[in-house]
């Protein structure tokens, strides 16, 4: 008998044990059964000879009336063929190779009736009939009594069919996984019986049975949905672990503190604050009040407003004597990030200087590539507690930056930063834990926000402040030449106009391997086209199509003087046109900008398109973003476009960019360089598994944290959460 942990070798021999090893890295008994099938076939409906075409997978029922062996001539070998008929017309199957044929020979002798199964192709012989055929067809001799009911009961069966490699066939794939089954030993079943008679689902050994040796698909759905269900729901019990060893740690309580420098903002506030920023903002409130640390994901569309609601929590925390840090992902957002809230604090951010409030705080910025004397002075803010709000980018993180009193980490964009990155972060506390809140503008799907973000309480701003206006979307395809035309002509009225214009290319356009990660989802069957378009080569013919119009450029590799000169340039308006990668893709807030140009536009993901899209419409004056693209219509890249042209809804969007991207390893496969633990589960079709397995184990972890009374569970948690996994999880 054979456990989950045996080593294959013991129960296949090392032969098979090693072929499976080093063609699929399976090493256990476990490994084996959970290398699930990617499909299934069956053999079908039985077909009449007389109907056969050409290219179809068919299986026929015949009687052989001819057998002939012979040997070919035009190389060394030997070919068994074999005539059968069913009343209706003949059929010939073709053996190649006397090992091959040797059983054959044996099995279908003139008068046997069999089954026989496979594609069907022409057989054209020198100056014969052109007959049908079936090679190396699959075949299951049948006795005359009952022959109509096995034929049908063989015609029914349902084939898994493996991943495999070349040197490892599938044959021995389901071979190996047949004796493993026949000898396997399961411990109790690892789920609560209570649990699995809620939920409807079947024991263990009769999901591996199901998902392997299927006799019909209903076995084979409920097999599945075992099998789904375990994934899902071993994930989130690690999750609710996280958050309750979470909610049990200290952080410092940083209550509203009313007609301190929040309340003096929120006085000076030009507009109203959306009913979803402050509901929002009322929720991080309380969380900021509590003793236990806030871990919040702040999610919202591009142009939701999430800066505000932010500042409003730094503003909380500074209000009782701490400091906050905003974590920026690129040195281009940390510095609009500073020059936003700067320029929304005014002289709130002036503190010790003429002009200053008298209750002001003090907005420090720290990048990697600043000056000795900006760094040491925003060093020295940071650690004295001058600062009340620290932003920067990845210099933050670094040994040499300390904190008087580290109360609120805020991660934009957190999916651009390692794990060790954000980690960093957050150990700069004297005492406790910092609360954090992690934002994104990647609208994210539920059963995404229900596993990567899992151990993360949501907030969603799902409307735009007033005063935004819509952003029209349209693609400019190469069918028609007069689009693009236009779209230089629109450039330059928007331009006369006083208004504002971006124009975006995929990489920088100097060298190989520059800048140019929009190409991460550009269809496979696309990538024998031309290089993408750099901005170094639009811009030369930018001077004939845009003649007087001011042109700056931006993007990754210029000095970050030369970044902040330009950025400056453009908001103060003295550039109509900012040609650039996507560095603009986040944070970049220009109200008077009004037209997002997007070249090469199938050459980037969905959601940063509509990243990109968001950086337009900011203030009252409509948006337009032009999709040019040289996609034809009916390709997967075009039907990208379309979709984003479509809708500005980005958790539409989501769901989309979603069903084209992997996983990933939700336990940070993805980070560490290995396959995912999600094998059956999708994250774009399983939402409701997710959530009902988000339930249970919720009340599960409330009522049992440490799994004393699972220890079945318990065990097929620590067996996926390994070292590495449970310090991705710890560290997240």
């Amino acid at each position: 008998m054979a456990n989950l942990d045996e080593p294959l070798s013991k129960v296949l021999g090392d032969k098979t044990a090693n072929a499976l090893k080093k063609g699929l890295d399976l090493h256990t008994v476990g490994d084996l059964l959970h290398h699930y099938p990617r499909r299934y076939a069956h053999r079908g409906e039985l077909t009449q000879l007389s109907g056969l075409q050409d290219g179809e997978h068919v299986t026929v029922m015949a009687e052989v009336v001819k057998v002939q062996g012979r040997s070919l001539t035009r190389s060394p070998g030997y070919v068994l063929e074999i005539t059968v008929t069913d009343g209706t017309g003949l059929l010939k199957l073709s053996f190649f190779g006397r090992k091959g044929s040797y059983r054959a020979e044996k099995d279908l002798s003139p008068g046997t009736r069999g089954l026989f199964a496979g594609k069907i192709s022409t057989y054209r012989p020198r100056g014969g009939k052109a007959m049908r055929q079936l090679t190396h067809p699959q075949y299951k001799v049948v006795a005359e009594k009952g022959a109509e009911e096995a034929a049908q009961e063989w015609a029914d069966e349902i084939i898994p069919i493996y991943p495999s490699t070349k040197a490892l066939p599938i044959e021995t794939i389901g071979t190996s996984v047949g004796t493993v089954l026949d000898q396997l030993t399961l411990p109790a079943d690892p789920m609560p019986g209570a649990l699995l008679g809620r939920r409807r689902l079947v024991g263990l050994r009769e999901a591996y049975e199901g998902i392997h040796r299927p006799r019909t698909w209903d076995e084979l759905g409920k097999a599945r949905a075992r099998l789904k269900w375990d994934e899902a729901f071993v994930v989130q019990v690690a999750l609710a672990q996280r958050r309750l060893a979470a909610a049990a740690l200290p952080a410092t309580p940083r209550p509203p503190s009313f007609g301190g420098l929040q309340s003096e903002f929120d006085a000076r506030l030009p507009f109203e604050l959306t009913e979803g920023q402050r509901q929002v903002g009322d929720e991080i409130a309380a969380d900021l009040a509590r003793e236990h640390p806030m871990h919040r994901l702040l999610q919202g569309d591009v142009g939701a407003g999430k800066t505000v609601v932010a500042l409003r929590a730094m503003l909380q925390v500074v209000d009782n004597c701490g400091q906050a840090a905003l974590l920026a992902p690129t040195e281009v957002l940390a510095q609009q990030h500073y020059r936003s809230i700067t320029g929304m604090l005014g002289d709130l951010a002036e503190a010790g200087r003429i002009g200053g409030a008298e209750n002001a705080t003090r907005v420090a910025l720290l990048t990697g590539s600043q000056g000795a004397k900006a760094r040491k002075e925003a060093l020295l803010d940071a650690a004295s507690g001058t600062a009340g709000i620290v932003v920067g980018t990845h210099a933050l993180l670094q040994e040499s930056v300390q904190f008087a009193d580290l109360g609120l980490v805020v991660v934009d964009e957190q999916h651009r930063f390692g794990v060790e990155q954000r980690d960093a972060l957050r150990e700069k506390t004297g005492g406790g834990r910092p609360h954090v809140l992690v934002m994104t503008a990647t609208p994210i799907p539920r059963t995404v926000a229900m596993t990567v973000f899992g151990d993360l309480e949501t907030s969603v701003l799902g409307q735009l402040p007033a005063g935004r206006s819509a952003i029209r979307t349209h693609v400019v395809p190469p069918e028609k030449p007069a689009f693009l035309a236009r779209t230089w002509e629109r450039i330059k009225e928007e331009a006369a106009e006083g208004r504002q214009i971006y124009i975006v290319c995929p990489r920088i356009g100097e060298q190989e391997g520059d800048e140019g990660d929009a190409m991460d989802t550009a269809d496979a069957e696309e990538s024998g086209r031309r290089s993408p378009l750099g901005i170094m080569e639009v811009l030369p013919k930018l001077a004939d199509l845009l003649a007087g119009v001011r042109i700056g450029v931006l993007h990754g590799k210029l000095h970050p003087d030369e970044k902040d000169a330009v950025m400056r340039r453009f908001t103060g308006r003295e550039l109509d046109v900012l040609l650039a990668t996507t560095v603009i893709e986040v944070g970049v807030d220009v109200p008077n900008a009004t037209v997002m140009v997007i070249m090469d536009a199938d050459r980037f993901g969905v959601s940063q398109l509509h990243q990109l899209r968001g950086r337009v419409g900011r203030g009252s004056l409509q948006g337009l973003c032009l999709l040019v693209t040289d996609a034809e219509p009916g390709s997967k890249a075009r039907e990208r476009l379309d979709a984003v042209a479509s809708t500005t809804d980005g958790f539409k969007l989501s769901r989309l960019d979603l069903e084209q991207r992997r996983e990933g390893d939700v336990l940070g496969a993805a980070q560490a360089g290995r396959t995912s633990s999600l094998r059956l589960l999708t994250l774009h079709r399983d939402e409701d598994v997710i959530r009902d397995a988000r339930e249970e184990a919720t009340a599960l972890v409330e009522s049992d944290p440490g799994l004393a009374d699972h220890p079945g569970l318990a065990t097929v948690l620590a067996s996926l959460l390994d070292a590495d996994r449970a310090e991705f999880l710890e560290k997240t």
